[in-house]
């Protein structure tokens, strides 16, 4: 079976979504994806190699066209894929959605959110990922100080994601630095799969 969907000029996360739907609905075969955003380009490539598939992306025109091929899948293995693996005991998520941590002051507040950051890699239990949206992408992106310290975090093993769609809104996509690019899809599942979310 062969499938082509056209998620140009779609908004995250519907190309993942698309995607989804026609990876589900066959046993085996290729949907091929129409995409004009490298941001949602990557989301499809990386949704897709979750779910076991091969890709292979062609640029032309400043259109990516993504080709997806699901093999059939082990009777033992069918109902096993999620969207994002855990990959540790406790599932615990922050959720950075400003570049500052609490109310009042914004001043005051960038420093307590520095001091969040650079603290979290001494604690326990550490978080599996950490979520970055609205002016939280501020803090994964090229001006800010702290990035090498999310760079240790990632090392650690802690999972960084940043929104795309709040990259492209504040013209930051081509600005970051440290982890991924993900889209709603991700982050949602990442949000209500977790065993606790922290919101600094």
């Amino acid at each position: 079976m062969e499938k082509t969907l056209d998620a140009r000029g779609k908004a995250c996360p519907q190309p993942v979504l698309m995607t989804k739907d026609a990876i589900e609905s066959m046993e085996e075969g290729i949907v091929t994806v129409l995409i004009d955003s490298e941001v949602s380009k990557d989301n499809v490539v990386r949704f897709a190699t979750s779910q076991g598939c091969t890709t292979e992306v062609e640029t032309k025109d400043n259109i990516f066209t993504v080709k997806v091929t699901k093999g059939k899948t082990p009777e033992k293995e069918k109902g096993d894929e999620k969207p994002l693996e855990t990959g540790k005991a406790s599932n615990i998520v922050v959720y950075v959605h400003t570049n500052t941590m609490g109310r009042g002051d914004d001043d005051l507040g960038s420093i307590l959110m520095k001091g969040f950051i650079k603290t979290l890699k001494d604690v326990d239990p550490k978080p599996a990922r950490i979520i970055f949206v609205n002016k939280g992408v501020f803090l994964t992106t090229s001006g800010s100080e702290l990035i090498n310290d999310i760079k240790t975090l990632e090392e650690m093993g802690i999972e960084v994601l940043s929104c795309g769609t709040c990259l492209d809104f504040f013209h930051l996509k081509e600005s970051l630095e440290v982890g991924l690019a993900s889209n709603m899809y991700d982050i949602t599942s990442a949000l209500m799969q977790a065993d606790k979310v922290v919101m600094p």
